[in-house]
Formats: C-alpha cells, structure tokens, sequence
C-alpha cells in the first residue's frame, strides 16, 4: 500500500510541475498582463481616437503590484467568505445540539 501511495504522490507531483516546466511564454510576451490590457490594445486598433470615460482613482507603480493587489484582494474575499462559512455551519450545529437538548462544548452548564 505505501508503494501505491508513493507511486500516487508523485504522479500528482510530477502532472503539476511538468507543465509548469516545459510551457513558457513566448517572448516578449507579458506574463502579468490581463484582459484588460488586451481589451485596450484592440480598441485601439479599432477606433484609435477612442478616449476613456473615466481615470483609474489609483494606478499602481507597475503590473506586478497590480497583479499583487488583485491576489490580495482575491484572498481577502476568500478570507470573509470563509469566515462566514465556517460561523454558519458552527451555528447549525449549536442550533441543533440545542434543539436536540444535547449541551453544547461551549455551554457552562454542561459541567
């Protein structure tokens, strides 16, 4: 059985960075760039004179930071939705554990 676990692990291992090994971007190619960028490049082939409706409030001093601000905002929601996941599924079992007259962990009288 340890062989077969092994043999598994390293399957995964290997179907993960193998990829990431033998891909690479083709040069000059911007690997923190994003639809948006592209979005602008062909509305500028499109119609060259289009000018924006608004400015960006904050620009950031490059794309990596951009591409920072994005990751932190992403773990940030997950964060909070997690929270909230892990609060609602805590509060079921303590609406149940009372509904059922089972003591709670966190409930003094259950000594």
């Amino acid at each position: 059985m340890k062989t077969r676990s092994w043999l598994l692990w390293g399957t995964i291992v290997l179907l993960t960075v193998l990829p990431l090994c033998l891909i690479s971007a083709p040069p000059g190619a911007d690997l923190f760039g994003g639809s948006d960028d592209r979005a602008q490049q062909v509305i500028g082939t499109i119609a060259p004179h289009y000018k924006p409706w608004f400015a960006p409030v904050f620009e950031p001093a490059s794309s990596e930071i951009a591409s920072l601000l994005f990751a932190l905002q992403a773990a940030i929601g997950a964060g909070v939705i997690g929270y909230w996941l892990g609060l609602s599924v805590a509060r079921e079992r303590a609406r149940k554990s009372a509904h059922e007259g089972i003591p709670s962990e966190q409930d003094p009288r259950a000594d």
